[in-house]
């Protein structure tokens, strides 16, 4: 499927996004799970390039993170990606935020620049990244984020419920999908822009009514989280989803799993919400909030990051913010902040 378009959407990914030259080792990293028709594509594209694809397939682990710490060749690992200049994920269970990954990347001055696409299908990238205007995105993106980061109170409702409010921690840099993947930068799939708040202000109530990975995918029913100075303290909704999460949740026995590790907006003009996190999470005018593990690209104000468990990603659809009282989102539609960034929403489809 996509034989065609996804060849060209793998060339588009490498060349525009990674900027990968003749002559640099490419890590492409992949688990039983994964969609080798991607990974073979992106070899395929790699070479085209002149650059030398390395393909390292393993079997999927039983948990993403440092839940599946104990499955990995973690030192094997570590070694044969660390030698490379570019390393792109499609483990559908992460590596991403477990202990091969932070070892990995823990000297931003030597560490093989980084996209997480885990669990990538053909239709994610053809979608995704074959068939949108880049340099659009990335022009519209970026004013969002700059905008977002010079603020400081944010308030973000929902349909089902949702009500947070949080405010910036001074000097925290934004972490932002811009499409660009540059020297010694960690980057995830384009269309998302991610922040840890200052943890004490986050407070109020998220409303998963999207998906939730792991361990869930799709839920029928809405999953409210009660927030109290950056931790979750209670867990309710109709069903058993719920409830399952919440034993999942607990079934770690470490308390930073309840940690909000981070908000992210999604703005990806042709996501589809589909059971699949890379893409869920950038479904146009969304958030989604990050529980447990926080990477130190989100935190660099503390050395080697925030530990936990592992890390699990909720998703809120159609989200209304405001940013110091300044509406920029109206249930999932650009509204502001200024006329041109509302008319790049508008060529992008939205």
């Amino acid at each position: 499927m996509y034989e065609y378009e996804l060849t060209n959407a793998c060339y588009k990914l490498l060349h525009e996004m990674f900027d990968l030259k003749a002559g640099e080792s490419l890590a492409i990293t992949c688990d039983t799970e994964s969609s080798m028709e991607v990974v073979n594509a992106t070899a395929k594209a790699a070479f085209a390039l002149g650059a030398k694809p390395l393909v390292l397939k393993m079997p999927a682990p039983g948990d993403c993170g440092k839940a599946g710490d104990k499955d990995m060749p973690v030192e094997p690992l570590v070694k044969a990606i660390q030698g490379c200049e570019a390393w792109v994920e499609y483990n559908n269970k992460w590596i991403f935020y477990s202990t091969a990954y932070d070892k990995i990347v823990e000297d931003p001055e030597n560490r093989p620049r980084y996209m997480n696409l885990c669990g990538a299908t053909p239709e994610l990238m053809v979608r995704n990244i074959g068939k949108v205007d880049n340099q659009l995105l990335t022009k519209f993106i970026m004013a969002v984020s700059d905008y977002c980061e010079a603020g400081r109170h944010f308030l973000i409702t929902s349909p089902a419920g949702m009500r947070l409010e949080c405010d910036n921690e001074p000097g925290r840099k934004y972490v932002t999908a811009d499409g660009h993947v540059r020297k010694g930068e960690i980057k995830m799939f384009p269309g998302q822009i991610s922040w840890s708040p200052n943890f004490d202000s986050i407070n109020g109530t998220i409303v998963a009514d999207g998906t939730i990975t792991p361990p869930l995918g799709a839920i029928k029913d809405p999953i409210t989280f009660t927030v109290e100075k950056g931790y979750v303290v209670k867990i309710e909704g109709a069903g058993t989803d719920a409830k399952r999460y919440e034993e999942w949740m607990n079934s770690f026995h470490d308390r930073q799993m309840r940690l909000v590790a981070h908000g992210s907006f999604g703005f990806g003009p042709n996501a589809l919400l589909n059971g699949d996190i890379v893409e869920d999470e950038r479904v146009w005018g969304c958030t989604e909030w990050g529980f447990g593990n926080v990477g130190p690209q989100l935190v660099s104000d503390i050395p080697g990051g925030i530990p936990a468990a592992t890390h699990s990603d909720g998703i809120c659809l159609n989200c209304s913010v405001w940013v110091d009282g300044v509406q920029i989102l109206d249930e999932g539609r650009v509204v502001g902040p200024t006329p041109g960034i509302v008319e790049m929403a508008r060529q992008l489809g939205h």
